[in-house]
């Protein structure tokens, strides 16, 4: 059978409504046939369950392992662990490796160590590397005992490293030629091959101390005539990484460079693996999942269709802040109690300025987290940049300060009232602009994920100041 093709997203969905469906008939004919009774009942409910499992198998079959991989993330546990059980064996591996952390722990769970073992044998090695960690601990001595020499050692190498660092993430199948060859002598070495590679776009050409000395891009060899020398035509500078480096720095210089795979080599220059732009496309992925969920207060991915107490385990730290700020910002309108009662205009208007300054202030955090992760902030224009976006803010204060004013003073026939609306609201967006450059430069300051819980406490800030600024001033001025 051939390999499945991929399917473009509104294929997926159509895919998913079909399962979904055909589960749902299974359960609904095993319902109605289990409420059956006669001599011949067993063999029925056998063949109506063997007819809906050869059904959902074939559109399994027709999946691609990355979007059996999305399907089982966006079905319950039940339907979930129903569907996995028809996957064929030969795509464990690759279907583990796709889906997220949380769902895999789900699937895992639900395999006996003989299966274990044969979805990690058809891994290579960087792939085993990446779902060794979530096995469970005892298949490990019997999965390490099952690689040959050369598979262990790297399966090692790869766990040697953090999960951000690209020796965790380095593919160890690649292609090398000399220097010292014809590209005939090279095209007659291809050929042996029955395939190349994945991401194969460049031969690394090294020396006989396996020292990494250039790279052919395949259209090079094409191109040139086949006497010619690979150190004739091989380009001599080329980007290369290192095992220790940030997988994100490197993932900006696949992109800035379009980059679809590079060697990595150790501190003595010899070629010790390649990085390749599918690996760093996930890391990119999974960059940007993390942010979200950071800045929403989510301390880890979170299984969509996990049991209730996990996602409340998940949930309940950054909850426990927010009702801490939540507090405050009801103790600081409590100071104003007074004020509010003589002018319930107050009441009204105070939710505006703490609303227009969270906003305002989730745009600046926005923009500083994503300026940090792409290494456009140095120390020398952290104060530049501040200045900037305070000034933005007067400006926008004065501005939508100034609307909201003219309404306020419209709508109450208070001008006094309108110029506290206006000044308020000038003062909460400087504030929020203050906070949404200096929230993620200071946790970043401390080793933290900038993004971490960074709407949570700039709505927390702009609440609570918004609330103290603009009763503040109602109360010095109007009363």
């Amino acid at each position: 059978m051939s390999e499945p093709e991929a399917r473009g997203p509104h294929r997926l969905h159509e895919q998913l409504e079909a399962v979904v469906e055909l589960l749902r008939r299974q359960k609904l004919v095993e319902q109605v046939a289990h409420g059956q009774h006669g001599a011949h009942q067993d063999l029925v409910d056998a063949l109506v369950h063997r007819q809906n499992q050869a059904e959902l198998q074939r559109h399994l079959d027709a999946l691609h392992p990355a979007d059996i991989a999305r399907l089982l993330e966006a079905l319950p546990l039940d339907d979930r662990l129903a569907v996995w059980q028809l996957v064929k064996a030969d795509r464990d591996g690759e279907i583990l490796l796709e889906v997220s952390d949380a769902v895999r722990e789900s699937l895992i769970a639900d395999m006996d160590d003989r299966e274990i073992l044969a979805a990690a044998g058809s891994l290579d090695a960087d792939e085993l590397a990446d779902l060794v960690e979530d096995l469970p601990t005892e298949v490990l001595p019997e999965l390490m005992a099952s690689l040959d020499a050369q598979q262990r050692e790297r399966v090692q190498s790869a766990l040697s490293y953090e999960d951000d660092q690209v020796g965790a993430l380095m593919d160890f199948e690649m292609v090398t030629i000399r220097e010292d060859v014809s590209l005939e002598t090279v095209l007659r070495y291809l050929r042996r091959f029955d395939e190349l590679p994945e991401q194969t776009d460049k031969l690394f050409v090294v020396n006989h101390e396996n020292l990494l000395t250039g790279v052919l891009p395949l259209h090079w060899l094409l191109v040139n005539p086949p006497e010619k020398m690979v150190s004739e035509v091989m380009a001599p500078d080329v980007n290369t990484f290192h095992p220790d480096d940030k997988a994100a720095e490197v993932a900006q210089a696949f992109e800035r460079y379009d980059l679809v795979t590079a060697p990595v080599v150790d501190a003595s220059g010899h070629l010790i693996g390649r990085i390749t732009v599918d690996a760093m496309l996930d890391v990119i992925r999974e960059k940007g999942e993390s942010e979200a969920l950071s800045r929403g207060g989510l301390r880890e991915e979170e299984d969509i269709f996990a049991s209730v107490w996990a996602s409340v385990r998940n949930r309940w730290s950054w909850l426990a802040i927010n009702l801490v700020t939540a507090f405050v910002a009801s103790r600081v309108i409590g100071l104003f109690e007074g004020s509010i009662q003589k002018l319930v205009a107050l009441a009204t208007l105070m939710p505006i300025v703490a609303g227009i300054g969270g906003n305002s202030g989730n745009q600046t955090i926005t923009m500083i987290v994503r300026a940090l992760a792409l290494g456009q902030i140095a120390p020398d224009s952290a104060r530049r940049l501040w200045r900037k976006e305070l000034a933005v803010a007067l400006l926008n204060g004065l501005i939508w300060g100034g609307v909201i004013g003219a309404v306020a003073w419209m709508l109450y026939g208070h001008l006094a009232l309108g110029l506290v609306m206006t000044a308020a609201m000038t003062l909460n967006l400087l504030l929020a602009a203050f906070a949404g450059v200096g929230i993620p430069m200071l946790m970043m300051r401390f080793g933290r994920d900038p993004a971490l819980g960074s709407s949570v406490m700039i709505t927390a800030m702009t609440d609570s100041g918004g609330f103290f600024i603009f009763l503040g001033l109602a109360t010095l001025f109007l009363m």
